[in-house]
């Protein structure tokens, strides 16, 4: 991590087994996602009782670049459903479980999203607009092979349908649609000259 692992105790004495108990979860933590930026662990006895059997809140802040912190807090009551008389053990652990979940699925969905994007870029192509239709939300790329396809105004992701013309360069993805192939995800390349067409795949 770039920023040290922070571990406070508030309102409870520091206890050495729980810190060491803490660094190994926060060591399996960075197994799950080895660009953790920072941890920071902080164990609250917020209320106690005659029996001292309110269990102390452990709260978990990770940083991960680029994204919002995952937090995990849960309150008192979330641990005494879940066991019997929770102390501090259980609540290092069930507070880690639940990072540990969270911080796999963002894993996962950060994967899923990059599957995605890639799969998307290798399926790209430049072309240029051969022809607006204004009047009827659609027009047609001219694509590198000199094939036409058709492409609707909800296409357009980038640049405004209204303010494309004939010869704009282009980037789009080629799917089927209901008659044939069209041209789907289109968006208005920077610097257009007209000669996209001839440039090939993306």
């Amino acid at each position: 991590m770039q920023v040290p692992l922070e571990i406070a105790f508030h309102n409870l004495d520091h206890s050495d087994w729980a810190e060491d108990q803490i660094r190994d979860h926060v060591a399996r933590l960075e197994d799950i996602y080895n660009r953790l930026t920072s941890c920071r662990v902080r164990v609250d006895q917020r209320a106690n009782n005659a029996n001292q059997t309110i269990p102390p809140v452990v709260r978990i802040e990770i940083g991960i670049p680029g994204y919002k912190d995952i937090v995990v807090s849960h309150e008192p009551e979330h641990l005494q459903r879940r066991f019997q008389r929770p102390d501090l053990h259980n609540a290092i652990n069930e507070a880690f479980r639940i990072a540990e979940r969270q911080l796999s699925e963002f894993k996962e969905r950060l994967a899923d999203r990059k599957t995605a994007l890639t799969h998307e870029a290798a399926n790209e192509f430049l072309g240029q607009v051969a022809e607006v239709q204004a009047e009827r939300d659609h027009g047609f790329v001219l694509t590198k092979e000199g094939g036409l396809l058709y492409f609707h105004r909800n296409a357009v992701l980038v640049g405004d349908f209204d303010r494309l013309k004939r010869g704009d360069a282009v980037s789009y993805v080629e799917e089927v649609g209901d008659t044939g192939p069209i041209a789907t995800k289109v968006r208005l390349r920077s610097g257009s000259n007209g000669s996209a067409a001839q440039d090939g795949s993306a």
